[in-house]
């Protein structure tokens, strides 16, 4: 029996790993690793900033939608999401078709994700109180890795793994989930498709148009995936009752997909300093990580931590694969952008991704424009609201009187950017003749556009005339 188990296992990992080699062969053939999409998709004439367009409540929290049939998530290729569980709340399991980034905007709490084929590395030991045999009878729980998470982490979830998240806060978690339904991992259309293993969701259609509701497959109450199984099968295959297997379908359960848990979550976890005293071990040691002990998240909130810092402007922390390998995987990156009162973070444009920008506190104006040197977007982006900037377009952020905080979700695992003005800008790196010719400038004006801004990188302290104009 031992031998068929461990056979079991290995023939699991094979499988993982030989997916795994597939993806890097297929990574080095097509290194966007995104599907091809007709450029009619992002011709767009205008943009604007986008607020969820569904609401769905449950019992201890709320999950909201942006319309992911919208112009610009459409052109971006990726689904949004944003969940708020209120303490003791519990998110129910689920997976999706596609990859997805989690930015942890609020709260603390704790989360697994099921990796098929992976042990149930934690293990408690339960004593029965009942009588002396049974006092000698130990029960024993096993699951897989519980994670803590914190204000400013990013989660990283491959397309098909199931997750729960549970909030063990006095404060609700709002996390925002970003999900690239152009990736290859999602063999389906690019709609985004969110399987229940538990649980229910009752959509408010009353929020949408006519035509948003007739482009959704998927109306009315959405079940969880054991409703579709008969009940017969289900206690077969989990010799179970007939009476457990229709519990499973949570067909009477009014709830929702996010529970209270009324005494609290009683799982096996190490404690919060232990577990970021092995990630740090883990990070320093430079072993190549397995699939199933590999980190998911990175905290992108600390300012020790930043990339870019102007103690005048402002900071810019980013997240690539090679601070978290799994991002390799799932081919999506993030950044975490503070901008200081009225400071700047220099025009640039994205070389090779998408980026999904989602304000997380204050406001701050941002201008794109595209290719035929118009304005796409020229307009205030406040804390909840979410625009999206296409790859190649120009783009300059400018932070309003209570300061900018935004996260970027990115459609490449090594997103790269190009800044236009300061130090190793565009412009910078340009002869002073090429500009000279170029706009029919003076030298010394030409002098001033590559070096008026010293030594500042990305993030820019506010001028004096800005400073002027916010407090007139």
């Amino acid at each position: 029996m031992a031998h068929s188990i461990f056979f079991s296992l290995a023939l699991c990992f094979l499988v993982l790993c030989d997916g795994s080699m597939a993806q890097q062969q297929q990574q080095q053939q097509q290194p966007s690793q995104r599907r091809f999409r007709q450029q009619s998709e992002c011709l767009i004439p205008s943009m604007s900033a986008l607020e969820p367009n569904r609401r769905i409540e449950a019992e201890a929290g709320v999950t909201e939608y942006w319309d992911e049939n919208h112009d610009q998530f459409d052109c971006a290729g990726v689904a949004a999401t944003r969940h708020t569980i209120q303490p003791r709340g519990l998110l129910l399991p689920s997976f999706a078709n596609a990859p997805r980034l989690i930015y942890i905007v609020q709260g603390s709490g704790i989360t697994g994700a099921i990796f098929p084929g992976c042990p149930e590395s934690f293990q408690s030991v339960q004593q029965s109180q009942q009588s002396e045999e049974s006092r000698s009878q130990r029960f024993r729980d096993q699951h897989q890795k519980i994670r803590h998470f914190r204000e400013g982490d990013i989660v990283a979830l491959p397309a098909g793994v199931a997750h729960w998240c549970y909030n063990d806060g006095e404060t609700p978690v709002v996390a925002v989930s970003v999900l690239d339904t152009s990736s290859f991992a999602n063999q389906l259309d690019q709609n985004l498709r969110r399987f229940h293993i538990a649980g229910t969701e009752q959509y408010e259609q009353q929020q949408e148009s006519e035509s948003q509701r007739s482009r959704r497959q998927e109306q009315g109450r959405k079940q969880n995936i054991f409703s579709g199984f008969d009940v017969n099968t289900l206690a077969e295959a989990f010799g179970v009752s007939r009476e457990t297997a229709r519990k499973l379908q949570n067909e009477d359960d009014q709830r929702g997909n996010i529970v209270n848990v009324e005494n609290g979550l009683q799982v096996v976890r190490p404690p919060r300093r232990e577990e970021d005293e092995e990630q740090q071990q883990r990070s320093l040691n430079g072993l190549e990580e397995t699939v199933c002990s590999s980190r998911l998240m990175e905290n992108i909130a600390d300012p020790t931590r930043a990339d870019v810092y102007n103690p005048q402007g402002g900071r810019i922390s980013s997240l690539h694969s090679q601070k978290l390998p799994v991002l390799n995987f799932i081919q999506l990156s993030a950044e975490r952008g503070v901008l200081y009162r009225n400071a700047l973070m220099a025009p640039h444009w994205n070389l090779n991704a998408h980026s999904v920008v989602y304000a997380t506190r204050g406001n701050g104006r941002i201008q794109i424009v595209g290719n035929h040197g118009r304005a796409v977007f020229d307009s205030e982006l406040r804390e909840g609201q979410m625009v999206v900037i296409p790859q190649a377009f120009a783009v300059v952020k400018q932070a309003g009187n209570e300061g900018f905080e935004w996260v970027a979700f990115k459609t490449n695992d090594n997103a790269m950017t190009s800044p236009i003005v300061g130090k190793a800008s565009a412009i910078r790196a340009m002869p002073e003749d090429v500009l000279m010719n170029s706009f029919r400038i003076s030298r010394e004006e030409a002098r001033r556009l590559k070096y008026n801004r010293g030594q500042e990188t990305v993030v820019f302290a506010p001028s004096s005339r800005a400073q002027g104009r916010a407090a007139a």
